[in-house]
């Protein structure tokens, strides 16, 4: 959608379609730290479909919060598509969300493994109990790396909402 010459933003076009679809949405976010939130209360009206979100970066806040599995953690580490999952998921039960996104990863520049490198990010998404994850891998500072999951999270939600 144009307005003039300006393009619509990810997050505005992820906050219109949740406003035309009648719901609401959270985040549980790792890596990102709370900026996949901050992305959409950027947009205003915001409020209509956004009431909190859970910034998860440590495991015990995964399973306090948003109610990942201890044995998920254990099994198959923080980060892996299985916690990304579980935090979606949980992120929506927890907030009373139709939709919920999720990040973890390891942003970088230090703590990567050979099996999961710096740059190795899984985002998930929830919509109405439905829930997917995508695995992705960056390759820039731990800002740019921080920046484009919170891009494609959105994308994501978008994708999913049908925009």
């Amino acid at each position: 959608m144009e307005a003039g010459n300006q393009k619509e933003t990810l997050e505005e076009r992820v906050v219109r379609l949740l406003k035309e679809k009648n719901l609401r949405i959270t985040a549980a976010e790792s890596c990102t730290g709370g900026m996949i939130a901050g992305a959409l209360v950027n947009v205003a009206g915001a409020s209509d479909v956004f009431g909190e979100s859970y910034v998860t970066y440590s495991n015990e806040a995964k399973q306090r919060l948003v109610g990942v599995r201890a044995e998920t953690l254990e099994q198959f580490g923080a980060v892996s598509e299985q916690t990304a999952w579980e935090m979606a998921a949980g992120a929506a039960r927890a907030a009373g969300a139709d939709v919920a996104l999720s990040s973890t990863g390891i942003a970088g520049p230090g703590g990567g493994t050979p099996q999961k490198p710096v740059g190795l990010v899984y985002i998930g998404c929830c919509v109405q109990g439905s829930v997917q994850v995508r695995k992705l891998r960056f390759y820039g500072s731990r800002m740019e790396n921080r920046t484009r999951t919170v891009e494609e999270a959105l994308r994501f939600a978008a994708e999913m909402l049908g925009g």
